[in-house]
């Protein structure tokens, strides 16, 4: 298989804040692999956080390039299999690889990749939009800019959480499910999660610390008022087993497992758990979100708005239009490149 990168500065319609950190420009990593004249794209993004850059994420996959440049492809899980102890120490990169691995085998088998998967597009959940921390008049602004979602994922983590969503509660009837993003203590926690409750919020996001004690692990998933679903503590198919008794739920990213092969034994294992299911996505291109939107017959929650975020996309594919995933008409992940966006948005 050929191999080639596209990097890209992904500009945001509006500077995007979380507990720790706030993005104005998403830098991306687009992976190519082609076979027998037949390619598959996949997508990964920096990471300050998890200490993912462009760069390393470009030399881990050259270090994989004589493997891919010799494999004979066969499916994307067995190609997994190969490169996961060469890439243990970069799930992003492995991830990349894997996406695009799969939109390869959907496309030489002419069909989409959740076919491949065995999974049916029946009922699948509607996606979240998120509104990032600002002040409350702004955060209400971007709400009314998007006034037709069912559900609105609101990022917390300040001096002055309720009241935030208190005042958005006042311009919708709409679901709202909430993520600390780590930044909340145990008693912050129950203490806000009668009052969330009352705001008619679904689920708290990751609202401690990964390195919270199990007592206060526990102690929440015990009192409680809201459900309480997994993020940073829930990176990798190991840890799904860890959650069970401290958390609900689980939002397994496709970056941090290392892509849609793990995603699917991390999804089936949560069920088997009875916790609830849920995908999530990084800011990022239509690229990545077209292979996200692959699980969603598996998932109970879809957080997948990374590139209606964006004020520009180098991708066109599957889309989110209010909440609702529409897929392509292609087969594999059903994601293409748009060559003029190419050019404006390669760095």
């Amino acid at each position: 298989m050929d191999v080639e990168l596209y990097r890209f500065a992904l500009p945001l319609a509006h500077k995007f804040t979380i507990a720790r950190a706030t993005t104005t420009v998403q830098r991306s990593l687009v992976v190519r692999l082609e076979y027998d004249g037949v390619y598959g794209l996949g997508e990964v993004t920096e990471n300050a956080f998890y200490g993912h850059s462009l760069d390393s994420m470009s030399a881990s996959i050259h270090r994989s390039d004589s493997l891919l440049k010799s494999y004979t492809f066969g499916d994307p899980e067995d190609l997994w299999d190969h490169l996961q102890p060469r890439l243990a120490d970069d799930s992003f990169a492995l991830s990349a690889i894997d996406l695009a691995a799969h939109d390869l085998y959907g496309k030489l088998q002419g069909q989409r990749t959740y076919e491949l998967l065995d999974l049916e597009w029946g009922r699948v959940p509607h996606s979240s939009y998120t509104i990032g921390i600002d002040s409350i008049d702004q955060m209400i602004n971007k709400l009314r800019e998007k006034p037709d979602w069912s559900i609105y994922k609101i990022k917390l983590g300040t001096s002055q959480d309720v009241e935030i969503v208190r005042q958005l509660r006042e311009h919708t009837s709409a679901t709202f499910r909430v993520d600390a993003n780590c930044g909340w203590t145990a008693e912050e926690t129950i203490s806000n999660s009668h009052e969330l409750q009352r705001l008619g919020v679904e689920f708290i996001e990751q609202p401690l610390p990964a390195t919270a004690s199990d007592a206060d692990y526990r102690r929440v998933f015990d009192v409680s008022a809201l459900p309480v679903i997994a993020d940073e503590s829930c990176l990798v198919e190991s840890d799904v087993v860890k959650c069970v008794g401290r958390f609900h739920g689980v939002n397994v990213k496709l970056c941090k497992c290392g892509g849609l092969t793990p995603a699917v034994r991390m999804l089936q294992q949560a069920r088997t758990h009875g916790m609830k299911t849920m995908v999530g996505c990084m800011v990022e291109s239509t690229v990545g979100i077209s292979a996200a939107a692959q699980l969603l017959p598996l998932l109970d929650y879809a957080d997948l708005d990374g590139a209606v975020l964006l004020a520009e996309d180098p991708a066109d594919g599957v889309k989110v239009i209010n909440g609702r995933v529409c897929l392509s008409d292609r087969c594999g992940n059903g994601a293409q490149l748009v060559q003029e966006q190419v050019n404006k948005l390669t760095v």
